[in-house]
């Protein structure tokens, strides 16, 4: 898709989205981010979650004690629909403003 139908969907209500997931081995818990999730409107992003919130559900809470602060929080931000990180994502796509090579490039006659 070119950044111009991106933006076409994301003003008809599409959304990048992350997940988050815990594992907990123990005393080591991993707490880590997916990959970012392009959906489209009425696309549910409890559905596209359900594997990594049932990870964390599973594997998350046996770590002590950071498994049992980060599994909820993981659980909660999942069953919100992710964390919405459109704007990164729109932000990174646009074109790079590219700042001038000589002083000359600012339109000045006399740049000293």
């Amino acid at each position: 898709m070119t950044p111009s139908e991106i933006q076409a969907e994301i003003d008809r209500g599409a959304k990048f989205v992350m997940f988050r997931y815990c594992v907990s081995v123990l005393i080591i818990t991993f707490r880590r981010g997916t990959d970012i999730y392009f959906l489209r409107p009425g696309e549910s992003a409890v559905v596209k979650s359900l594997p990594f919130t049932l990870i964390s559900f599973f594997l998350g809470w046996w770590g002590f004690p950071w498994g049992l602060i980060y599994t909820p929080q993981a659980l909660i931000t999942n069953l919100g629909g992710g964390k919405n990180v459109t704007a990164e994502v729109m932000a990174s796509l646009a074109p790079a403003t590219t700042a001038p090579s000589s002083p000359y490039d600012l339109g000045l006659d006399n740049p000293w």
